[in-house]
């Protein structure tokens, strides 16, 4: 398995990463959890050593779900874990409608991170970031609030998730970011114009989230798919993007049959030429990925020896064009008011 740095730093991990928001049974559908557990083991055998989750999936499922599934082997691998979101205080409120709002506060967040250590059964976390900035808080609280857990050995590393360039110079101000992590797929790169150019000539590690936008390049969604009620995916938006409503479903799925001819031609899923893609950008650390079973797993790593040509890519590019699907390469990034109306979780 290939590995990969964040940044100017001494943290190295596999360049795929488990995705554990999947594992969550609040969120993404029902789940074999005990397929999902034995397929953490597989993943560290296969040589993935990062595994990213947060208190929110679930919330909490998530990261109790991830501890089992490590169990002594914790050690071998770089754990990643998110805080910042606040919880309704009824425990029969579960999945999104958990959330009650976002602080990134000192006493917050210190409070949260305690909270993880305890779920994962771990004395420490190999990185920690805020999940989603809470626009209220200053940079300098924040970042003065990690780095005195960093200083007390409760996590060896901090970044901050779903931020954008000027939030990132503002905590660099104060500290220095390991990582930044966003979403970023074929169908959505947002990313390109700024936040991925900003990472690489800064030192900060990137790590994309939705490699595979979220089903979409899986191969396993067809115009009769329906979302389980529980899945956010119902609901027709993907972080301000209309991805998952009808009209643009049935094209975004064209899309995915036409590049599962260019996979085919290199003996590859179309589920393997999306992260391959992902990879290949100069900026990723980390495509992250959920297996949830150990199909899923053995696909996924299958893509890591892959190295896609500047001929493959112009042909995915004239794919989307000639499909009149757009890849949103000139809109606006991810904010928070761009994010509105879907789910926030990741």
């Amino acid at each position: 398995m290939e590995q990969r740095t964040f940044g100017n730093t001494d943290l190295t991990c596999s360049a795929i990463g488990f995705g554990t928001w999947e594992l969550s049974t609040t969120q993404y559908g029902e789940i074999d959890i005990d397929a999902a557990v034995r397929a953490v083991h597989m993943a560290i055998d296969h040589g993935i050593t990062l595994f990213d989750t947060a208190e929110v999936y679930g919330p909490y499922t998530s990261e109790e779900l991830l501890a089992r599934g490590l169990g002594e082997r914790r050690k071998d691998i770089v754990l990643v874990t998110k805080v910042g979101f606040v919880f309704h205080d009824d425990p029969t409120i579960v999945g999104d409608a958990a959330i009650a709002g976002r602080n990134a506060s000192a006493a917050y967040i210190t409070e949260r991170t305690e909270g993880c250590l305890r779920r994962l059964n771990t004395d420490y976390i190999d990185l920690l970031l805020i999940h989603w900035p809470d626009l209220k808080t200053a940079h300098e609280e924040t970042i003065g609030a990690l780095e005195a857990m960093k200083a007390a050995g409760k996590i060896r590393h901090y970044g901050v998730s779903n931020y954008d360039v000027p939030m990132m110079e503002g905590c660099q101000k104060h500290g220095r970011l390991t990582a930044n992590q966003v979403g970023y797929n074929m169908f959505d790169r947002r990313m390109e114009s700024a936040v991925l150019p900003y990472c690489l000539e800064n030192g900060i590690g990137f790590m994309a989230y939705g490699s595979l936008a979220f089903g979409l390049l899986t191969g396993a969604l067809t115009p009769e798919t329906e979302f389980a009620e529980n899945d956010w995916r119902g609901r027709g938006m993907a972080f301000g993007l209309p991805l998952f409503q009808r009209e643009n479903f049935l094209k975004e799925l064209r899309v995915t049959e036409r590049l599962k001819e260019i996979a085919a031609r290199h003996g590859k899923s179309v589920a393997q030429l999306a992260l391959a893609w992902v990879l290949s950008h100069p900026a990723v650390t980390v495509g992250l990925v959920g297996m949830r079973n150990e199909r899923e797993l053995e696909e996924n790593i299958a893509a890591i020896d892959w190295r896609l040509s500047e001929a493959d890519r112009a042909e995915i590019d004239g794919i989307f064009e000639d499909e009149g699907v757009p890849t949103h390469a000139d809109a606006e990034q991810m904010t928070d008011t761009a994010a509105g109306g879907d789910s926030h979780a990741k």
